[in-house]
């Protein structure tokens, strides 16, 4: 499944100063360690920011690209139907209302089409303000509107017709069988007869894996275990073949549940369904440990995979303080982006030394993260260090292997700092006893907890109320606290990436008290 996965792009340094035409897409950041500013992305056509009418250019180009694609731009004559789903059912419909539903207009729990929710909600005064997010160098306010999620009050596909389908791609994270068991609810409770699971990922389009069907008795308690009910792999047919065997089967509903390259495959499943002329809803529920999708305030699993964290960061810590110039070392999730990291050296109050891949550090020389290493084994006695898998990866020896998925193998940097830390008090002649803790797939097989037990329920129940309401090629996700359907390329150009200006990591540094290591 390779070639789904999206092109990651680097980051683009401009200086603020040097133009004032810029991309419509363009956020000025606050610089880190270097004059002017950040440009997170060019993408779109350039706009010219003394022309007085830049923020209105700049708004319709925004509702251009967030417009979300809908089965009726495709099949203009698509018939709708008053919505199964309200209140005063909150059992599966009857075969008597197969040809004739009922509407329930006097309800007031419906979503308008025209409903949206605001996309940055801080209005910032100036580029250097922290964790600044500016469209232009003068940090201008504009609106920015995307689409709310919910149950529509018209749908676009008969309940007895569909053949809901629901596939679960990547890696393990917790959740996943929360979100399997509520698309599974939520479906039967519009209608749905007929709900299958793809096993194995994108894998399960093949011919030799066959389709697990689903029900309510079957999913009823299997969010009370971790891992994912319907397995996951890595890679799969093309797309071509993926679509040829959703028409083969009569799926005419599918829901993805995966990162940024299992949303690229989706998006490319819709395409291809839009270009045969196959009306099929293709819904995306993001799912990445490692909390590195755009514009979303958080993905499923993420605080589960923080709050399971604070065992191993734990266990270090009583490691360390418990030996006589103890040092612990704890590895966690973050390819390329230090949330995870972050936020448990944030949560357990027992980190001395974080280290995340979006801020550069040194291992040796006097602002080197071992010289302070020292200072802390003389001033404190023990030291714990947590790293993100993704941070240092210029210290480790790079590989050209890559996975079914088409991601780079990385390097263990903790395996590298834990040796890097005894050779280098071996060499200075100083004792220091170093532990090194690697939980990662302990966390990635945990249940979810209860706060993303509430977030997979919604997203699973919003996932269904988006196909429904006809909406394919979407993803859903919680945006300022509220739930959204947003259009899958908008969230998959490039991962999300802690921000080294942002409050978040300033409390981080805080918490620590460590120093720049450059």
């Amino acid at each position: 499944m390779g070639s789904l996965s999206p092109a990651m792009t680097p980051k683009l340094l401009l200086s603020a100063k040097t133009s004032h035409t810029i991309s419509l897409n363009a956020v000025f950041r606050p610089p880190f360690r270097s004059p002017g500013s950040m440009i997170k992305r060019i993408r779109c056509k350039s706009i010219d920011f003394s022309h007085p009418d830049w923020k209105t250019k700049y708004q319709q180009d925004f509702e251009q690209r967030f417009n979300i694609p809908h089965v009726t731009d495709f099949f203009p004559h698509a018939q709708s139907y008053p919505s199964t789903f309200c209140l005063r059912m909150r059992t599966p419909v009857s075969e008597d209302f197969a040809q004739g539903y009922p509407s329930d207009e006097e309800w007031q729990g419906y979503i308008n089409n025209d409903d949206r929710v605001l996309l940055k909600v801080i209005r910032f005064s100036s580029p250097r303000s922290a964790g600044a997010e500016c469209i232009d160098p003068d940090c201008t306010w504009v609106e920015q509107w995307i689409h709310r999620a919910g149950p529509r009050e018209k749908i676009y596909f008969k309940p007895e017709d569909v053949k809901a389908a629901i596939v679960t791609c990547g890696g393990l994270c917790p959740g996943l069988n929360d979100v399997i068991r509520q698309i599974v609810i939520t479906l039967e409770i519009y209608g749905v007869k007929k709900i299958v699971g793809i096993p194995f990922g994108y894998r399960g389009f093949g011919n030799e894996l066959a389709e697990i069907p689903l029900t309510r008795k079957v999913v009823q308690n299997v969010h009370l275990s971790g891992g994912s009910l319907l397995g996951v792999s890595r890679g799969g047919p093309n797309v071509s073949e993926i679509v040829d065997s959703m028409q083969e089967r009569g799926i005419t509903m599918l829901f993805v549940l995966g990162g940024n390259g299992t949303h690229a495959g989706a998006n490319a499943i819709h395409n291809e369904c839009r270009k045969r002329g196959f009306k099929v809803a293709v819904v995306g529920v993001p799912k990445t440990i490692d909390n590195d999708i755009l514009l979303m305030d958080k993905t499923f699993g993420f605080d589960t995979a923080v709050e399971e964290a604070q065992r191993a960061i734990n266990s270090a810590y009583i490691e360390a303080h418990s030996a006589y110039r103890g040092v612990g070392v704890v590895k966690l999730m973050g390819r390329s982006s230090g949330f995870i990291a972050m936020q448990a050296a944030l949560a357990s109050g027992q980190i001395d030394i974080c280290l995340i891949p979006e801020v550069p550090f040194e291992l040796h020389g006097p602002h080197g993260v071992l010289n302070h290493l020292k200072y802390l084994l003389e001033t404190k006695g023990s030291a714990v260090i947590c790293v993100a898998e993704g941070a240092g990866q210029n210290f480790v020896e790079k590989t050209n292997a890559k996975d079914a998925s088409g991601n780079i193998v990385y390097g263990d940097i903790g395996v590298h700092i834990h040796q890097e830390i005894k050779r280098y008090f071996k060499e200075i002649g100083d004792p220091a006893d170093v532990k090194y803790i690697d939980p990662t797939y302990m966390i990635r097989a945990c249940r979810a907890n209860a706060s993303d037990g509430i977030l997979c329920t919604v997203l699973g129940q919003n996932a269904v109320h988006g196909a429904f309401g006809g909406y394919s090629g979407i993803t859903v996700g919680i945006c300022n606290t509220h739930y959204v359907y947003l259009p899958i390329p908008e969230v998959i150009s490039y991962p999300k990436t802690v921000d080294p200006n942002s409050r978040m990591w300033h409390r981080c540094l805080t918490s620590t008290g460590q120093p720049d290591f450059i």
